[in-house]
């Protein structure tokens, strides 16, 4: 009884930063990264991690040459990504907020894809406006910032900062359903 109360009082504090409590489907993986040419990007960010269900297969894809940078603010999920080995990924505990400075610490100017799992939804306003403009900043010219949602109530602030450059698809097959926002900086 400890174990599963203790499972679910995890649950619940996590869901405080992640949005939900359970990881997204492979099928939500699979329809957000088949919009990352993998044979050129060299810098792809993730934002909410989370549990690194959609790391594991940015990872599987990834070529020798890219480097996936994670930033995730829930501690425990920081400690779970952390036991990821592989020579390619950098886990970051700070905030999508800190993209630019993050990222210039380590030698980076631009991202060519920045994935995110944020929950802008429950983020509040003024700091889900901030993230969604730096990272716009910090994305190469032609780069996308690759979004889901469990609704289209985020769609008017992501075109306030995208314009119309945005394509809207959904995967029935995650739990809850979620809608993909590929975001395109011109």
């Amino acid at each position: 009884m400890s174990t599963k109360f203790n499972f679910f009082k995890e649950a619940v504090k996590n869901y405080k930063t992640s949005g939900t409590i359970i990881p997204s489907s492979r099928y939500l993986a699979n329809k957000m990264l088949k919009e990352i040419d993998f044979t050129t990007a060299e810098v792809i960010v993730e934002l909410g991690p989370g549990n690194g269900a959609i790391t594991h297969h940015i990872l599987n894809k990834i070529k020798s040459n890219t480097v996936l940078i994670c930033f995730e603010i829930n501690d425990a999920f920081y400690r779970e990504l952390q036991k990821i080995k592989h020579p390619q990924l950098i886990v970051l505990k700070a905030s999508a907020e800190k993209i630019k400075s993050e990222l210039e610490k380590l030698g980076y100017t631009k991202a060519d894809y920045i994935v995110s799992s944020l929950p802008l939804t429950i983020i509040p306003k003024e700091i889900s406006h901030a993230i969604l403009v730096k990272n716009y900043n910090f994305l190469a010219t032609n780069g996308a910032f690759i979004q889901y949602q469990y609704s289209l109530t985020y769609y008017k602030k992501l075109k306030d900062v995208f314009g119309n450059d945005i394509d809207l698809s959904f995967e029935p097959l995650n739990f809850p359903p979620a809608f993909i926002y590929k975001c395109v900086k011109k």
